[in-house]
């Protein structure tokens, strides 16, 4: 919980960055620009066309910048980037079925082990050697077994979940927050909006701003959008994911789509917002 807070805060204080504006609005982007380095962001690749590339950290991140037409709305143009993220959420069910298979795999390994033991050893090796197979098989199947049952208690829980009410609610101007008695909780402050429960947490903003070159313009023809999905069952061992999108409203969008391995690394994210500036003009 401490690197869902952290994810939050970092998302209050990372918005008041600012880059330096030119004296004239920009050109509808038509091609990404992507520098070889940002901060502890390395270029790995660049797709043909330029509207996408790839940058890697030493620790494993992995940030894929896109440049994204828009035609009904920047909302509709980042939905399925959403849809995306949230596909790398596994269920309970994905979660036990993938512990199942691992234990099953060490099960087939141990008695292939017991099968392999040598016959012709003498006395104490071959019944030590066939022992210790055993005694592994026993192990991986009784991991198989509390994986089946984690399956069924996640279920369980599943359907008392909503027989939990909520038991906490607070209203004032700019701030709601609403909790109840099963760790769950909504929080709306501003522009962010957090959706956090025992496993992790959803974080979202979003805001109009002006576009870089435009300071003193009534209006806010550009946008600033983050989304960020901690949680402790994403696929492939990542710790969270999410994008920073920005740009004019009527688009393209430049939308940085972040998978981390600790979802902590604060500075990968500065990093992210400025390369998303660089290119969304905002």
């Amino acid at each position: 919980m401490k690197t869902l807070l952290f994810l939050a805060a970092s998302g209050l204080a990372i918005g008041g960055l600012s880059a330096c504006a030119p004296g004239a609005p920009p050109t509808a982007r038509v091609a990404l620009d992507c520098p070889a380095s940002q901060g502890d962001l390395m270029r790995s690749s660049i797709a043909p066309d330029q509207k996408t590339c790839l940058y890697t950290t030493r620790d494993g991140d992995q940030v894929t910048l896109r440049l994204i037409p828009v035609s009904g709305g920047y909302e509709q143009a980042l939905t399925p980037i959403e849809q995306e993220l949230q596909g790398e959420v596994q269920t309970e069910t994905q979660v036990g079925a993938a512990k199942v298979a691992e234990a099953n795999a060490q099960v087939k390994s141990a008695e292939t082990a017991a099968k392999g033991a040598p016959q012709d050893a003498k006395g104490a090796e071959a019944k030590i050697a066939a022992g210790q197979a055993k005694g592994a098989a026993m192990v991986a199947k009784q991991a198989a077994d509390d994986a089946l049952g984690e399956v069924k208690d996640a279920e369980n829980e599943a359907k008392d979940a909503a027989d939990v009410g909520a038991a906490t609610h607070i209203d004032l101007p700019g701030i709601h927050i609403a909790a109840d008695e099963g760790g769950k909780a909504d929080v709306n402050v501003g522009p962010i909006h957090v959706n956090a429960g025992e496993n992790g947490a959803v974080i979202r903003m979003a805001r109009d701003v002006r576009l870089r070159g435009e300071a003193f313009s009534p209006q806010r023809r550009g946008f600033r959008a983050t989304y960020i999905v901690a949680r402790d069952n994403l696929k492939d061992g990542w710790a969270a994911v999410g994008y920073e999108a920005g740009g004019p409203k009527v688009g393209p969008v430049t939308v940085a789509v972040v998978k981390s391995r600790t979802g902590n690394h604060h500075d990968v994210f500065n990093d992210v917002k400025r390369l998303v500036r660089r290119n969304a003009g905002v």
